[in-house]
């Protein structure tokens, strides 16, 4: 919502692991909220201090908002629960290409399923939700690359 836990977790997250598979040249990766409460800050020090604890830095993200040309920018804009897929697809411009979904829709176990908001609890919660966005970007991933496959056949 805000863009402070768990989207730039999400964008620290992804791009963390396409670096490690060399593919950071392939993707343009970016993190927004759907409101506006924290334009201009930086990520929640606890999921900073939790990304860290995997080798992961998002300190240096700041927070905005997600802007109409976004869906026209990007291939897929994926959301950790339905409120805010509620909120895109009911800002989503009739030209829009972007795919909008759940993160954890690419997942098979966890399909269907929402990244909860760690905000309101303890350490542990941000853990949690790291958790689920590791399974949900490999998941990601693996479909965007088959996908890529596939039409190159």
């Amino acid at each position: 919502m805000g863009n402070i836990c768990r989207s730039p977790s999400a964008e620290g997250v992804f791009r963390h692991l396409i670096e490690g598979e060399g593919l950071s040249s392939q993707f343009l990766v970016d993190s927004a909220g759907t409101h506006d409460y924290h334009i201009g800050g930086s990520p929640d020090p606890r999921a900073q201090s939790a990304a860290l604890a995997r080798g992961i830095d998002i300190s240096m993200l700041v927070g905005r908002k997600v802007l109409p040309n976004d869906f026209l920018v990007f291939d897929y804009i994926l959301v950790m629960d339905h409120d805010n897929l509620d909120d895109l697809i009911s800002v989503r411009p009739d030209t829009a290409t972007a795919v909008v979904d759940l993160l954890l829709n690419f997942t098979v176990e966890h399909y269907g399923r929402v990244v909860p908001d760690p905000y309101y609890g303890g350490v542990d919660g941000f853990d949690r939700v790291l958790d689920l966005i590791e399974k949900g970007s490999s998941s990601f991933l693996d479909s965007v690359q088959t996908r890529s496959r596939e039409t190159k056949s």
